[in-house]
């Protein structure tokens, strides 16, 4: 799965942001052993934090929404 942008985490609803939560890599991860990896990990992370946030803030999971994006 590709990282969003952090206009798209902040446009996202709770479905949206709880997929990205449950399936989105490590950040970085795509970009193990590149000349730009430092660069990548840095923007992936930012982004995480911020999906992080905003999960935190529209109250996570929940069994439904669990169920419904799957594993």
């Amino acid at each position: 799965m590709q990282y969003p942008t952090l206009e798209q985490v902040e446009r996202a609803d709770r479905v949206q942001l709880c997929r990205w939560w449950r399936h989105l890599n490590s950040p970085g991860v795509w970009a193990i052993g590149r000349d730009n990896f430092e660069a990548v990990k840095e923007q992936e992370v930012a982004v995480m934090d911020r999906i992080a946030e905003r999960f935190k803030e529209v109250g996570g999971f929940t069994p439904e929404i669990s169920k419904h994006i799957g594993w």
